[in-house]
């Protein structure tokens, strides 16, 4: 005896459905996973640059030059006078050989000074850059503490639309931003609804406590009405 055809249909209709919804997923999950690593990307790009410049540093700190000893000029004689007597004298060290030693002292000196403040303020530069990228709240926070805001569902443009304007410093897109809110919607952390052909979200919180507002009691007048048609819907 054969399979009714109808059946077979059926059951491959709903695999291809299946099948369909499976790879609708796997897209967004690669898209939620490729805007990670662009934020990683950024994250190590700052490392890096924070490493060249500790590595600039310590070149400066190794190649510092040493400041050179003086040596005195060697001293120089008189010819000997005509009266026959041998006396010598010294003479005095000219002004140039004497400030010498001072000059190449000031040099090192400052450049020690100028690489001692220098890092400090690379040190200073690289905890900001590092305390900004961490202190940045996540695209899932920022998105479940806007639905947790909102008293009407919201759809996936309208919360891009909302972070882009409340957070320009971050480039903010709206399929990253759809992706979110499916994972969301998939972890049970967000309410996924349609109104026609637009698919609104909101949170499980607004949710919760629209199921639970009871439905408005009918009139007196309206009630009265009800029991009379029921009643003569039982006498004929």
């Amino acid at each position: 005896m054969t399979d009714n055809p109808v059946t077979i249909t059926s059951v491959t209709s709903q695999y291809a459905t299946q099948v369909a919804q499976d790879l609708k997923l796997n897209t967004k999950e690669q898209e939620r996973i490729g805007a990670e690593l662009s934020a990683l990307q950024a994250q190590l790009r700052i490392l890096q640059d924070d490493q060249s410049v500790l590595h600039s540093i310590q070149k400066t700190l190794g190649s510092r030059p040493a400041a050179a000893p003086s040596t005195p000029e060697p001293s120089t004689s008189l010819p000997q006078q005509a009266s026959g007597k041998n006396t010598t004298t010294r003479r005095a060290p000219s002004k140039t050989a004497a400030k010498a030693p001072s000059t190449k002292k000031t040099t090192a000196q400052a450049k020690k000074e100028k690489t001692q403040d220098a890092e400090p303020k690379a040190a200073t530069a690289s905890a900001s850059a590092s305390a900004s990228a961490s202190a940045q709240p996540t695209l899932i926070a920022l998105i479940r503490t806007h639905l947790d805001q909102q008293t009407a569902p919201r759809s996936a443009a309208e919360v891009t639309s909302a972070l882009a304007q409340t957070h320009p410093q971050r480039t903010i897109k709206s399929t990253v931003v759809r992706t979110t809110l499916e994972n969301l919607v998939a972890k049970s952390q967000a309410h996924r609804s349609k109104q026609g052909a637009s698919v609104l979200y909101t949170s499980v919180a607004m949710q919760t406590a629209t199921e639970k507002t009871p439905a408005p009691a009918l009139p007196q007048t309206e009630q009265d009405n009800s029991k009379h048609e029921k009643a003569g819907a039982v006498s004929s």
